[in-house]
C-alpha cells in the first residue's frame, strides 16, 4: 500500500489516502464531473484522512441531495466528496493526489448522464 497525499489548489484542504499498487478510476460524463475534470477513485472510509481544512469545506448538493460535494471555499477545488453510489466511502479526485511511482492507474469511462442505468458498473470494480 502507498500512503498518498494531496488536496485542493490553495493547500487549505489536505487529504491522505491509502492506495494499492493498481487502481481503477472512473471518468464520468455527468454535468458536474465533465465540467470539473473529476476522476473518481472510490476508497473505503478507513483508507481516507482529511488532514486539514474541514472548516474550509463548502457542502454543495443537487438533484437527489444524497451526494455531498465538498469544495474548498477559497479556491473552489473538489478534491474529494461523499458519493451517492457509495455513501459510506469517499470519492477522491485522482487529479488532486500526488501519486508515487509504482501505482498503475486504469481509467474507465462511466455514463453518469444515465446514472441510474449505469450505477451497477461502479460496484463491479
Amino acid at each position: 500500500m502507498h500512503r498518498c497525499s494531496g488536496g485542493c489548489h490553495c493547500g487549505r484542504v489536505k487529504i491522505a489516502v491509502e492506495l494499492p499498487d493498481e487502481i481503477v478510476v472512473h471518468r464520468c460524463n455527468c454535468s458536474i464531473c465533465r465540467k470539473s475534470g473529476y476522476l473518481h477513485l472510490i476508497v473505503a472510509a478507513d483508507q481516507f484522512s482529511l488532514l486539514e481544512g474541514e472548516t474550509e469545506l463548502v457542502d454543495y448538493r443537487f438533484h437527489t441531495g444524497v451526494a455531498r460535494h465538498l469544495f474548498c471555499g477559497f479556491c473552489g477545488i473538489k478534491s474529494f466528496y461523499i458519493p451517492r453510489s457509495h455513501p459510506d466511502s469517499f470519492s477522491i479526485n485522482l487529479n488532486c493526489i500526488d501519486l508515487p511511482e509504482g501505482v498503475d492507474v486504469t481509467i474507465k469511462e462511466f455514463n453518469g448522464r444515465n446514472w441510474s442505468e449505469s450505477r451497477g458498473q461502479l460496484s463491479s470494480d
